[in-house]
């Protein structure tokens, strides 16, 4: 199938989880995670539709803006970020997807400031507890809010999550459960309820997550194909 024809497919699926809890399918930014795709799949995405694109890594997104790969959608940095690395990422992103440490926030607080602008982000949730990722452990989340209201030159939009890669159906819809609650605590007692970002579900999972109240899916091989990691 064509990526015109996934999108379609991953479209209607967004529909029939959207109809079983009440929702409307616009409620839902569909980000294509185009890692290890080249600019003319991004390029055939944005012609198909899609809401937004997100890359992983530095290195490649800076090859395909220089590329003009994303013309005509908004670009989201979804990977792990490092602080050496954020000068590349601030300004040229739409949302940094995945700030997961208060040295992160404040690095990206700190270039923005340099480029006189507002930079958007999400606040990464460590829901798993899992030692070798990053993130923000979920009793950490709302301290980390609190600190980011204090940057001028960082804007929050929401909460990112990526459950263990080794649950179950049934821990993983826990793990989303229990975002959409910080999220909805946090959004209640700082923000006066204007976050409108639950980032939420990849291509396995994405339909649970949208029954657990995400707003915003990271759907790759979904709409892209199997990646070839021995490229």
């Amino acid at each position: 199938m064509s990526i015109a024809e996934n999108i379609a497919q991953v479209r209607a699926n967004i529909a029939q989880a959207c109809a079983q809890t009440g929702r409307s399918p616009e409620e839902i930014t569909l980000v294509g995670a185009s890692k290890m795709n080249d600019a003319a799949a991004c390029r055939e995405a944005i012609a198909a539709g899609i809401d937004a694109l997100g890359e992983n890594r530095v290195q490649e997104m800076t090859a395909k803006l220089a590329d003009n790969a994303y013309d005509g959608a908004p670009l989201h940095f979804i990977g792990h970020l490092q602080r050496n690395k954020v000068k590349q990422v601030v300004g040229k992103v739409a949302l940094i997807q995945s700030v997961g440490s208060t040295e992160l926030l404040e690095e990206i607080e700190k270039v923005a400031a340099k480029e006189q602008l507002v930079q958007d982000i999400l606040l990464e949730v460590n829901i798993g507890r899992e030692e070798a990722k990053s993130g923000f452990d979920p009793d950490a989340v709302t301290a980390a809010a609190e600190a980011a209201l204090a940057l001028p030159h960082v804007r929050v939009r929401g909460l990112m999550t990526i459950p263990p890669a080794d649950a179950d159906r049934d821990a993983n819809m826990r793990y989303f459960q229990e975002v959409q609650a910080l999220y909805v605590d946090i959004n209640t007692k700082l923000f006066h309820n204007e976050l409108k970002c639950l980032s939420m579900g990849m291509s396995g999972d994405y339909m649970d997550a949208i029954r657990c109240g995400a707003t915003m899916v990271r759907v790759g091989t979904a709409i892209f194909g199997a990646r070839n990691y021995n490229i």
